[in-house]
């Protein structure tokens, strides 16, 4: 502290020669200096200006006399601006002076200042070793004593930890000792239960070796009836081939049949298709024509209604904004369709609740649209959302290859949920899959690809499981022998039918997709035209529409209408009155126009001046 209070002394002695006075002293002289110049480098250039601008008037001069008049006044001008510099100058040289003498002293008396800075300096560092060399010794003193303190407590510290670890020692033997105890006696009871075990292993023995006694003889019993079987197997394959090929004649003629309706059947396709185009088309001009005339009546009618306002009414007019002035053609109601990404983001999201809830909705709808005769393309919108959500995380895993490489990096840090969104965006625009349709098209097409596996798979199993046995006792119920492979052909149908339920296997997902991309790009170029010739219209609003044409015009304003004409008609005959006094004030102002004329004729005769009393007198007494 006391060097600290020393140091002080030294600076206090600098801070005059640079103190904030002094400072602000030094910068306001600058700054009215500068203010100066620039009053006088102002004022001498305005003066600059006057003496060059009256040397175009001298040139103009032609008297001389005038002309060295005129050059006196410039040399005096020129003579008192070059004084005023040079005042200027002898001022700024006197100023420049005495700021060179100022700082010489200022310099001097830094110098005297650094030095006596200097000596205190030193003292004050004299100061400072003497005073750190007493407090680091005092400092080694605690740290010595603290050291000392510190072993003691650590040495009862470990005495403590000593007699601590004897007691759980001790402690830790006893239990040990214990659970030795415990297990010899658990070791007694074990081969105890070992001999019983043993005894019951005899018995079982002996028991199993009667059986097989008695097994030798059933099997020699079911040998004789399998012998008696075979035959009853020869005779139903004998059976059994007749029927295939009386079943394939009866294919045959089905076929030829079906061959011929479905020829049938797209010649009428073709023909309704060829009627469903004219008759729209003829539809659609009748339409136009009388719309385009219904539409300028009514734009006449709206006009009409403008002309009222504004010029009769004098009312601010607002062409109405009605639903069908824009509309033309026939009106066209079309559903909304979701984008396959909008499908796809509703059912990755859907939870497990949902889905249960959303499979019973799909299948009463799925009920309801089986009876129901539709388009070509159908969305099988009773399958279910399981099954829906099933598929396309098989297409989201399974077809990466479809995917850029340059994306799939990009979407490696997001969450998995929008990770699967991603690719199943880029697998659809890959497939040309557009809406939702689309979507339940693939779903449809992978649950009957899944289908004709399953179908067949178990169609092959039947045929290798399906044993004599079953057919020897088919027979015994009924000689016909062919119920049994009916019902199971019915089982396998209703199997088929719920393979909504099924789900879809990773190694079958490439295969199925291969499939739907051929058969997909040949139903997707016959679809659209299609769809457009069988499309039905909705004519539910067409009469509204019409009746909208027709009454353009509100009642409301029907009945201003009406007393418009009630009042213009009024109107015009308040005119027709006026026009007639119109051309009657016409006649008279005519005559009075007249008259005037023969007054002012007789006024100005030269008769009245011979007249004692002339006309003009007794006229100007009548005047006031």
């Amino acid at each position: 502290m006391a060097g600290n209070l020393s140091v002080d002394g030294p600076r206090a002695a600098v801070k005059p020669s640079t103190s904030p006075s002094s400072v602000i002293c030094l910068v306001l002289a600058a700054v009215c200096r500068l203010e100066k110049l620039e009053n006088e480098s102002k004022t001498n250039q305005d003066k600059f200006e006057e003496i060059t601008s009256k040397w175009g008037s001298a040139k103009e001069k032609t008297i001389p006399q005038d002309l060295w008049d005129v050059l006196n006044q410039q040399q005096q001008q020129c003579a008192l601006l070059i004084e005023e510099k040079n005042k200027l100058i002898s001022e700024l040289q006197q100023e420049l002076k005495s700021k060179d003498d100022h700082y010489v002293k200022d310099l001097k008396k830094q110098s005297d200042d650094i030095n006596l800075l200097v000596e205190r300096m030193e003292e004050q560092i004299r100061n400072l070793m003497k005073t750190y060399r007493r407090e680091l010794t005092q400092i080694e003193l605690e740290n010595l004593i603290t050291r000392m303190q510190t072993v003691e407590e650590y040495e009862k510290q470990l005495n403590q930890l000593q007699v601590k670890d004897a007691e759980e020692y001790a402690t830790i033997k006893i239990q040990l000792e214990n659970d030795v105890q415990i297990l010899e006696q658990q070791l007694q009871q074990m081969k105890a239960i070992y001999q019983l075990n043993q005894e019951k292993l005899e018995y079982n023995f002996q028991v199993l070796k009667k059986r097989d006694e008695e097994n030798t003889i059933i099997k020699s019993q079911q040998k004789r009836k399998l012998n008696r079987l075979h035959d009853v197997l020869n005779n139903l394959r004998i059976k059994l081939a007749k029927q295939i090929k009386q079943f394939q004649e009866e294919n045959q003629n089905l076929t030829a049949d079906y061959k011929r309706i479905v020829e049938q059947y797209k010649d009428l396709q073709r023909t309704m298709r060829h009627f469903a185009v004219v008759d729209a088309q003829k539809f659609l001009e009748i339409w136009l024509m009388n719309e385009e005339e219904a539409k300028g009546l009514m734009w006449k009618a709206l006009e009409a209604d403008r002309v009222i306002h504004t010029q009769q009414l004098g009312l601010p007019w607002v062409e109405p904004d009605y639903w069908f002035l824009d509309n033309v053609g026939p009106i066209v109601h079309r559903k909304a369709i979701k984008s396959a990404s909008k499908l796809a983001q509703e059912v990755m999201a859907l939870t497990e609740s949902s889905q249960q809830e959303e499979e019973e909705e799909a299948a009463e709808e799925g009920r309801q649209e089986a009876a129901e005769a539709g388009e070509e393309v159908k969305p099988p919108r009773h399958v279910l959302v399981k099954s829906v959500k099933h598929i396309l995380e098989l297409l989201c895993d399974e077809s990466g290859f479809l995917i850029e490489s340059k994306l799939l990096g990009l979407l490696q840090p997001l969450e998995r949920h929008e990770r699967s969104l991603m690719r199943l965006d880029s697998i659809f625009a890959a497939l040309k899959i557009d809406n939702e349709d689309d979507v339940y098209t693939l779903v449809d097409f992978f649950l009957k690809f899944k289908a004709q596996q399953v179908v067949s798979s178990q169609s092959k199993e039947w045929a290798v499981e399906e044993g004599p046995e079953d057919f020897a006792v088919d027979a015994a119920k009924d000689d016909g022998g062919s119920a049994a492979p009916k019902e199971e052909g019915t089982a396998h149908q209703s199997s088929a039918a719920s393979l909504s339920s099924l789900l879809f296997h990773h190694d079958d997902v490439l295969k199925a997709l291969k499939a739907f991309v051929r058969d997909f790009q040949k139903s997707r170029d016959k679809r659209p035209q299609v769809k457009k010739v069988m499309e039905e219209r909705d004519n539910s609003k067409d009469s509204e529409y019409w009746e909208a044409l027709a009454h353009v015009i509100p009642e409301s304003k029907l009945k201003v209408w009406d007393a418009l004409e009630a009042a213009l008609e009024k109107y015009y005959s308040v005119l027709s009155q006026r026009s007639k006094l119109l051309t009657d004030l016409d006649g008279l102002q005519q005559q009075n126009t007249e008259l005037h004329m023969l007054l002012h004729q007789y006024l100005t005769s030269k008769v009245n001046q011979e007249l004692l009393i002339p006309p003009t007198h007794v006229v100007e007494l009548m005047t006031p």
